[in-house]
C-alpha cells in the first residue's frame, strides 16, 4: 500500500483555503451585533467563526497559491480582515443609530443622567437607549437579519474573491454612511421628539404667563410622563424605521463589495 504523499504546495493551498475565509468571517463577527461584538464570549465567537468557515469553504473557488509565510500572504490576510470589518461596521452603525435616537429622547425627557452600561459598545448610555437597543436586537433576530448578513458574507466571496481588495469607492461609502446613521436616528426619534418639543413650548408659555410657578417642580414630571407615553405610542413606527434602516445596510454592504 502506497503512502499518502502531500506536496508543500498542496499543504499551503489547504491552509490558505481555510485561513483566509476565516479571517474575513472573524472580522465580521468581531464587531457585528447580536452574533458577535464584545457582549458575546470570545470562545463562542471563535467556535461560530470556525463553523461558518467549514460550511462556506466547500463553495469557494480556488484561492491564489501564495506562500503562507510571505509578504503577499500577510497582505491578503489583512485585506480579508478589512472586508469583514467593513461589513460588520455597517451593521454596527445601524445599531448605533438606535442608540443615538434613544439618547436624544432621554435627554429631552430629562433622563439623560440615568445611565447604565452598554455591553455592546463598552460605554454608559441612557436607559432609554438601552431599551431601544434591546428592542432593535430582538427585531434584528426576529426578521432574520443575522441570516441576511451571513448570506451576504457567503456571497461576498463571489462579489469580492480572495486576493482582491476593497476599492476606493468602498471607503467613500463607509464615510458617507455616517450621515445615513444620523438620518436613521432622526427617523426613529422624530415622533417622540416632536411630542417633547410641543410640551416644552407649552411649558415655556406657561412660565412666561405665570413666572411664580416653579418650572422644575411642575415641568419635570409632566415632561417625563409625556415622554413615556410618546415612546409607547411610537413603538410601531420604530419597527418600520429599523427595518428600513437595515434595508439600507444591506444595500450599503453590496455597494461596498461591488465598488
Amino acid at each position: 500500500m502506497s503512502a499518502l504523499m502531500l506536496t508543500a504546495e498542496q499543504i499551503n493551498e489547504w491552509i490558505a483555503l481555510v485561513l483566509w475565509p476565516m479571517f474575513r468571517i472573524a472580522g465580521l463577527l468581531s464587531i457585528m451585533p447580536a452574533l458577535g461584538g464584545s457582549e458575546v464570549p470570545l470562545r463562542a465567537r471563535v467556535a461560530l467563526g470556525v463553523i461558518i468557515t467549514i460550511l462556506i469553504v466547500p463553495t469557494l473557488e480556488p484561492v491564489p497559491t501564495v506562500d503562507p509565510l510571505s509578504l503577499d500572504s500577510v497582505m491578503i490576510s489583512g485585506q480579508q480582515i478589512l472586508i469583514g470589518l467593513a461589513m460588520g461596521l455597517l451593521v454596527q452603525l445601524a445599531f448605533n443609530a438606535v442608540t443615538l435616537a434613544g439618547e436624544s429622547i432621554a435627554i429631552t425627557m430629562g433622563l439623560g443622567f440615568a445611565l447604565m452600561n452598554d455591553p455592546q459598545n463598552g460605554v454608559q448610555v441612557p436607559t432609554v437607549s438601552q431599551f431601544y437597543l434591546i428592542l432593535a436586537t430582538l427585531l434584528f433576530l426576529a426578521f432574520d437579519g443575522h441570516h441576511s448578513v451571513l448570506l451576504l458574507m457567503a456571497s461576498s466571496f463571489e462579489m469580492l474573491p480572495i486576493g482582491q481588495s476593497l476599492g476606493s469607492g468602498a471607503v467613500w461609502t463607509l464615510v458617507t454612511w455616517g450621515g445615513t446613521m444620523f438620518l436613521g436616528a432622526l427617523s426613529i426619534a422624530l415622533p417622540a421628539l416632536s411630542a417633547m418639543l410641543t410640551v416644552n413650548l407649552i411649558m415655556g408659555i406657561i412660565t412666561r404667563a405665570a413666572p411664580q410657578l416653579n418650572l422644575f417642580s411642575v415641568g419635570f414630571p409632566i415632561t417625563m410622563t409625556v415622554g413615556f407615553v410618546a415612546i409607547l405610542l411610537t413603538l410601531p413606527t420604530f419597527q418600520f424605521s429599523f427595518e428600513s434602516l437595515f434595508g439600507l445596510v444591506e444595500s450599503a454592504i453590496i455597494g461596498v463589495l461591488s465598488d
